[in-house]
């Protein structure tokens, strides 16, 4: 039997003592710098032209003293500049959870590059797309963007105009893109805007509802005022450390939803490592709207949602009724051919059955030996998949919502273990502990993280036993 989340001591950080830490991280700081002079020399050269030398703010959220400079990634390997070949288990948080430039994908791009990036009008594949992605995810009626945050948007603007009511519920420490509606959180049992917002410059409560996930009790409670459009919500946990549903809790939604006249929109832009159809395939649910995004093109800056025909019924009487004008959807790359030709790719050769057995099997065999690295260490931690995707919490198990989510994240701790993972071979994702099989993931890339994993938790644990 799993033990229950419980608070740690404050005589170490989830079983290590800090000085340990300190210590470890200023040694593995040393190692990377080291291993790194042309990464180094290229940021420094190029860094003036970006607002804190990077392109993108969080490329400095890695726990290594400077982000790598990658000089190519392919397969599940990833080169820097510097000549380190790394084994890929980030895979740019799911963007590549297929690998790095699959061979479908890499002939599809040459050969629409001949035909046109962008001209506002479909072609034949994006014609042929549409029955494959409801082979692979359900039977919908789909509209493209260019990521799962619009998808999100969208989705929460139908869904109010079909219903007439204002908010949307999500859950506290969700994660459904930089989408301003969902970026609240729970504070003493109240909803408020989640602290350290950037320029925010309305009330977010307004519009939306937060309550624990796994809480059937506080969602109907919250359904109750009547004023709830939609529910909005991953089907696990997966943006802090990863928190699974309880029996029931999803059919729970659905019953909820339907109770109350308010839409379930279930966002898989993670959780479509589940298998394929996703964990909504994989599991039989049952959403009004369905999001999916990340990797679903194999990379290409891709997202769709999709509506039941019923929704879509009702949506076009709405549509057909409301004033002429901007209707506040849509950009214009969105459903370019690029992206089209790289889904019909990805859902013809690259996401296939046969795929997902071997990411399965990978991701099951990492579990295993991340657990037992655990279970020799003595440390009170354990370890989730949700079919590729894996992650090991550094807290006791399971956690059921994302207070114990919140409470069982130690960056201090999860900094030095990924920076001492980097150092031996090993990229997990920068901002929780999550690590995905791909296709190309091989039991020897596998083995390597394990044994680096085992190695890390083991001079901890013993440093910290002196």
């Amino acid at each position: 039997m799993s033990r229950p989340f419980t608070d740690q001591t404050m005589a170490s950080i989830a079983g290590v003592r800090p000085h340990v830490l300190d210590a470890f991280r200023a040694q593995e700081t040393a190692k990377f710098v080291a291993a790194r002079p042309r990464c180094r020399a290229a940021l420094d050269a190029g860094a003036t032209p970006w607002l804190n030398g990077v392109p993108m703010h969080w490329m400095r959220d890695w726990p290594s003293p400077f982000p790598l400079v990658v000089k190519k990634a392919k397969g599940a390997r990833l080169t820097d500049l510097d000549g380190n070949r790394l084994d890929d288990f980030c895979l740019g948080d799911t963007g590549s959870m297929f690998g790095h430039a699959p061979p479908a994908i890499a002939r599809a791009i040459r050969r629409q590059a001949k035909r046109g990036l962008t001209y506002m009008l479909p072609s034949k594949a994006a014609l042929r797309a549409g029955a494959m992605m409801s082979a692979h995810f359900g039977e919908f009626i789909w509209q493209m963007t260019l990521s799962a945050t619009d998808a999100n948007r969208n989705a929460l603007r139908v869904a109010r105009a079909i219903t007439g009511k204002r908010k949307v519920l999500v859950f506290n420490g969700c994660y459904h893109g930089t989408l301003e509606d969902t970026m609240v959180e729970l504070s003493a049992g109240q909803t408020v805007a989640r602290a350290g917002l950037v320029g925010q410059g309305f009330d977010l409560t307004e519009g939306a509802v937060c309550v624990e996930f796994n809480d059937l009790e506080g969602v109907a409670e919250a359904l109750a005022q009547g004023d709830v459009a939609a529910i909005l919500t991953e089907p696990v946990m997966t943006n802090s450390c990863m928190v699974l549903p309880q029996p029931g809790f999803l059919k729970g939604l659905r019953t909820l939803a339907d109770a109350h006249g308010a839409l379930l929109i279930i966002d898989e832009t993670h959780t479509q490592s589940s298998g394929r159809g996703g964990y909504t395939g994989q599991h039989r649910l049952s959403p009004d709207i369905f999001v999916i995004g990340k990797c679903v093109a194999g990379g290409m800056p891709t997202a769709l949602w999709g509506m039941t025909a019923a929704v879509a019924e009702r949506f076009q009487t709405y549509d057909a009724a409301r004033p002429s004008g901007h209707s506040g959807m849509g950009t214009t790359l969105a459903g370019n051919p690029m992206q089209f030709a790289c889904l019909e790719a990805t859902l013809a050769n690259v996401a296939t059955p046969e795929a997902f057995d071997h990411m399965n099997a990978g991701a099951a065999r990492l579990v295993k030996g991340l657990g037992s690295a655990i279970e020799q260490a003595d440390l009170p931690w354990h370890v989730l998949r949700v079919g590729a995707r894996v992650e090991f919490i550094c807290a006791p198990g399971p956690l059921l919502n994302g207070t114990q989510a919140a409470a069982a994240h130690h960056p201090s701790l999860e900094g030095a273990l990924h920076l001492g993972l980097l150092n031996r071979g090993c990229l997990i994702a920068p901002f929780h502990n999550m690590m995905l099989v791909s296709p190309v993931t091989t039991d020897d890339q596998i083995d390597r993280l394990i044994t680096a994993f085992t190695q890390v938790i083991t001079e901890l644990k013993d440093a910290t036993n002196v």
